[in-house]
């Protein structure tokens, strides 16, 4: 008897000593073209985010999180990276986003977060809107080529594959028509549905997640999750369509925050929350011109496409119960590819030499241990750097609207704004502070000395077939 009684105590603690020493599991989970100002948690007065809030409300909430792109593909391109677009030729001053016939993809000598986690024995999965290669043109470009074990998802956004019947602008319109959209859905290699079913797919989506999830429990595990909504065209669920205050924008809103809830759920149920880091963010701001369809970026100047605040400040969410301490918000400006090295330190992989890494390891913000030092944020549109932020000042070298302007207006002395007392970039006071100014040149310098552009890979299609 005390000798079963020994046994069980050892069993108990070898168990709690390779639970202890688990590696952390990553989850991240990116919304498509969500503003600043769509959750109830940073404003919003009509959309309603119970699990978004519950998740701030459990850890913590960035107000200064930034996206590194003002549209999607770079964007992607810089978190699965920790590199500003540019150095991965994943930008394009004329092309911004890849295409539907696009040739390019993501390089294959870039080292994605997913493979960096796969080397250390991790089992990496991606959910949702791919949109860095479209493997039925360039096979190299599928995320199984990229580090990823599992796919399900859209090769790109939603909208790249119109049908015949679908009438010039139809994604502005105020309603969709499912039969507008041929968009194709994929597991791993395998097309399976064409077109999708476009009212279902985030919750498809998250089926996939959460099977995802309990399939890896005994081991450790990423799961990139970047949604395909609120970009438009927009659809909702049955449950969810027509229930938000919002209207059809609110509906699909709503949904994201219950599938968000849904993986949480998962994670407690299956008793790996508690070793689980968690980050909900955004690929870019919203995307204004479609009016309603589109989000708001709350106090924020400007969306989608541009550099203003407005375009690449994003909701920023960090959830890991018993290591994130609840309640917190956090107003250190961080960034999307600061999730590549914080993700890489926490796992104990090596962060790449032999390339410039631009990603910071936050853990000192996310854990309460101490501060972060950045010289500089960059803030591109395609090849063009247009502006650039250190401390609470932004100088706007170049400036231009996300949509409808039809040229950079370039500043012979840029523009300064003081984020921390003017977010909205309202008041620019560059003729008080030479010294900031050229402060922040410094900085830009410092980092064009370290930048070799890549050859765009965004330039290149297949041709269209021949009419018959």
């Amino acid at each position: 008897m005390h000798f079963a009684r020994l046994l069980a105590l050892w069993l108990f603690t070898a168990l709690y000593l390779v639970a202890a020493e688990r590696q952390p599991n990553i989850v991240i989970i990116l919304a498509d073209d969500l503003g600043y100002g769509d959750l109830s948690c940073y404003g919003h007065p009509t959309i309603r985010t119970p699990h978004l809030d519950r998740m701030a409300a459990e850890g913590m909430r960035f107000t200064e999180f930034y996206s590194a792109a003002e549209v999607c593909t770079p964007s992607r391109a810089a978190l699965l990276t920790g590199r500003y677009p540019i150095r991965s030729g994943m930008c394009h001053d004329q092309f911004r986003v890849l295409r539907n016939r696009s040739l390019g993809h993501l390089p294959e000598s870039e080292i994605t977060l997913a493979e960096a986690l796969k080397a250390k024995g991790y089992a990496t999965g991606c959910v949702g809107k791919w949109h860095l290669g479209v493997w039925e043109f360039s096979p190299a470009g599928h995320p199984r080529k990229h580090g990823f074990d599992f796919y399900f998802g859209l090769p790109h956004s939603n909208d790249m594959d119109p049908s015949p019947f679908a009438p010039k602008g139809a994604g502005k319109l105020a309603e969709q028509q499912a039969a507008w959209w041929n968009a194709p859905l994929y597991r791993n290699e395998e097309l399976i549905e064409r077109p999708a079913d476009l009212s279902t797919l985030t919750q498809r989506y998250t089926d996939e997640a959460v099977k995802f999830i309990q399939a890896n429990q005994a081991k450790p595990f990423f799961l990139y999750f970047p949604h395909t909504y609120p970009h438009t065209p927009l659809f909702a669920s049955k449950n969810f369509s027509g229930t938000s205050p919002r209207g059809l924008y609110g509906d699909v809103v709503e949904e994201l925050d219950a599938s968000v809830g849904r993986v949480l759920d998962t994670l407690r149920a299956t008793k790996l929350a508690e070793n689980t880091l968690v980050f909900f963010t955004s690929d870019n701001g919203p995307w204004l011109i479609m009016n309603q369809q589109g989000g708001s970026a709350g106090l924020l100047r400007d969306g989608k496409g541009s550099t203003w605040e407005g375009g690449m400040r994003v909701p920023g969410i960090a959830w890991w119960p018993g290591k994130i301490k609840p309640a917190q918000t956090q107003r250190t400006l961080a960034c999307t590819m600061d999730l590549f090295t914080t993700s890489l330190k926490l796992t104990g992989a090596e962060v790449p030499a032999d390339r410039s890494i631009d990603g910071l390891d936050i853990r000192p913000l996310l854990f309460g241990t101490g501060t972060v030092q950045r010289d500089a944020y960059l803030f591109y549109r395609g090849t063009r750097l247009m502006a650039a932020r250190v401390g609470d000042y932004k100088a706007h070298f170049m400036t231009q609207a996300a949509y409808g302007q039809p040229k950079a207006e370039e500043h012979a002395t840029p523009q300064l704004y003081n984020l921390r007392v003017d977010p909205s970039e309202n008041f620019n006071i560059a003729t008080n502070h030479p010294a900031v100014l050229s402060q922040i040149t410094q900085a830009v310098e410092r980092h064009r000395a370290t930048l070799t552009p890549a050859q765009s890979q965004l330039v290149e299609f297949a041709p269209l077939p021949e009419k018959r």
